[in-house]
């Protein structure tokens, strides 16, 4: 069969830094001819001729058909060759795991999904294993070599709030001294990159949303646990310890956000009705025969969402927020039209209110934010650099 994901590795390596600030205004700008990079980049054309013909080597970039109909020689603009770098994401969250294949251009090649009742180590770990497998299958055996890595996306501290999951306290405390890494490991020598599921959903809108000029906001993103992530100044901030943007632990009236916007309330009532909350974690099914407690969740979480909005405009002067979630479609349309009256409603004396926009990738934006990691440490750029 050839190399698989268990050592299939692209051997160009990590790339310098005008590799990398070339690469990310393809990535962002799309194809573009080497004057118009060499412009942009700041770098003489003769260095962004080198550096091109490296990572058309390197099977990273292509050439595209040339541009006529313009004075002088026709220019050819360079493209990514999406099949050039691939990554696997994971995202593990408290109901189901989503394990995305992924090209450095945003397209999801494949995916595959896991539910269960508590996220545990040991299925999860398997499901990784072997839906990975499955995944490197389907491609070329050459495209199986271009795998750069593996991003996870999971809430920190997964073990403090076993009783909205309805686990034993003793259950979750296996994550507190886990060692996720060293256990995926074990099993393939692609490298392994963590970060904050929230977090993870921000970067998701940041590099593969509809609004590429958007370089400062707040995304918050309805799971299971409400989290979020912040943008600044064009890059993802986790912060020193990974946990800034940890919107969901926001004091909101009722306690913290998490308490007041999340999923697993909404899942709670239809358990108290004696409903099946299957569902709820399958966001392509129609959620309106829960319309009579669809409501009043929503309503809360508006509620919930505008408060907190409140406190990130007051400490950063966010001007924009965006709102997620692994929800479908309509109903991210109607939380967000709740949550925009309530802030309309609301004392904002001091404060520029926030725009408040619907985000634009969906319920896989945790895993697809996690497959970025691995592409960006080692072929792109964060930052106002980034965006020409």
């Amino acid at each position: 069969m050839g190399p698989s994901y268990r050592t299939g590795v692209n051997q160009a390596g990590v790339r310098n830094h005008n590799e990398r600030l070339v690469l990310t205004l393809i990535h962002r700008g799309g194809a573009m001819p080497a004057v118009d990079i060499a412009r942009r980049a700041g770098l003489s054309s003769q260095t962004v001729s080198v550096i091109l013909r490296g990572l058309e080597d390197d099977g990273i970039l292509r050439r595209e058909a040339p541009l006529r109909g313009q004075v002088g020689k026709p220019r050819v603009p360079v493209a990514l060759r999406p099949d050039g770098v691939l990554s696997l994401g994971l995202k593990i969250g408290r109901r189901s795991a989503e394990l995305v294949l992924m090209d450095i251009a945003g397209e999801v090649r494949g995916r595959r999904h896991l539910s269960y009742d508590r996220p545990m180590p040991e299925p999860i770990l398997g499901f990784l294993d072997q839906e990975a497998e499955t995944l490197a299958a389907s491609l070329p055996q050459t495209a199986r070599e271009r795998l750069t890595g593996i991003g996870i996306a999971m809430p920190f501290e997964l073990w403090s709030w076993p009783e909205a999951l309805g686990a034993t306290t003793a259950e979750m405390e296996v994550w507190r001294a886990f060692d996720l890494a060293a256990a995926i490991a074990e099993f393939t020598s692609l490298p392994v990159l963590i970060e904050n599921d929230g977090t993870a959903a921000a970067r998701a809108e940041h590099v593969f949303g509809v609004d590429a000029d958007l370089v400062d906001f707040a995304a918050f993103f309805v799971g299971t646990f409400v989290g979020g992530g912040l943008v600044l100044n064009g890059r993802v901030y986790a912060g020193p310890d990974g946990n800034a943007g940890a919107l969901g632990s926001l004091p909101v009236p009722g306690g913290q956000l998490i308490d007041t916007a999340s999923l697993y309330l909404l899942e709670r009532a239809l358990r108290e009705d004696g409903r099946a909350p299957g569902m709820l974690w399958d966001p392509s099914q129609d959620w309106g025969m829960i319309e009579d407690r669809l409501v009043p969740w929503i309503e809360t979480a508006a509620q919930g969402l505008a408060a907190g909005i409140v406190s990130v405009a007051a400490v950063l002067d966010c001007r924009r927020v965006v709102i997620d979630g692994s929800v479908p479609q309509t109903v991210r349309a109607r939380l967000v039209a709740a949550v925009r009256a309530r802030l309309a409603e609301g004392d904002l004396r001091g404060i520029t209110p926030p725009i408040v926009a619907e985000g634009s990738i969906g319920p896989s934006a945790q895993a697809i934010g996690a497959a970025a990691l691995p592409i960006f440490d080692r072929y792109l750029l964060e930052g106002p650099t980034a965006h020409g």
